[in-house]
């Protein structure tokens, strides 16, 4: 069990490790918060969100919902709409750089929001948890399965809890703000991206 668990640690670091939309929304709303518990609800959103999709994927009903067409192409179609969107808010919201330090911070209900949609709308995070997370899990025993699973999840809280507070420490040296400007301008178009490959993978 220990050495699943550790394959769990392991895989879901290496899989979670790279700049992606969920990231730097998690690392932006530790930025621009007044405090550090008003981005708790992008971060409790997005660990729940991993949670869910890491046990929909090691209990296989992400695979069976994946292989029903019409569903695939209905949550393709409105997960696509829904981050062109996003990434229109996120341009927007950006404004200038010197403007960056009155930047109006997200309220908790937009925090679950967008922090939802670009876990659950994320296709990386999809195929992650589906091609990887998912195939993984069934090389291990019934008991094995609830360790490794354990592992990836235990990750996924920790990360975004160090991501949002490494965003904070980052927001308070950045008295410009120059690198919440740019970070919020790659963020859009990351959805951007996101978005329409989801629309090429029809």
């Amino acid at each position: 069990m220990a050495i699943a668990f550790f394959h769990g640690v392991l895989l879901a670091f290496g899989l979670i490790l790279p700049l992606g939309v969920q990231n730097i929304f998690i690392f932006n709303q530790g930025a621009v918060q007044k405090k550090f518990r008003h981005a708790l609800p992008a971060i409790l959103t997005a660990s729940l969100c991993d949670t869910f999709l890491i046990i929909i994927a090691i209990l296989g009903v992400s695979v069976l919902l994946w292989n029903v067409i019409w569903l695939k192409t209905a949550f393709i179609l409105i997960g696509s709409c829904f981050l062109l969107y996003l990434g229109y808010f996120t341009w927007k919201s950006s404004g200038h750089a010197k403007n960056q330090q009155t930047q109006e911070p997200l309220s908790a209900g937009k925090q679950m929001m967008f922090a939802a949609s670009v876990s659950l709308l994320n296709p990386h995070a999809i195929l992650d948890t589906i091609g990887v997370i998912g195939i993984s899990a069934l090389t291990y025993s019934e008991s094995a399965v609830y360790a490794f699973a354990f592992g990836c999840i235990a990750v996924s809280w920790i990360w975004f809890f160090a991501l949002s507070w490494a965003g904070r420490i980052v927001g308070k040296m950045d008295s410009g703000g120059r690198i919440m400007f740019m970070l919020n301008r790659l963020a859009a178009i990351l959805i951007w991206l996101a978005a329409i490959y989801l629309l090429f993978s029809l």
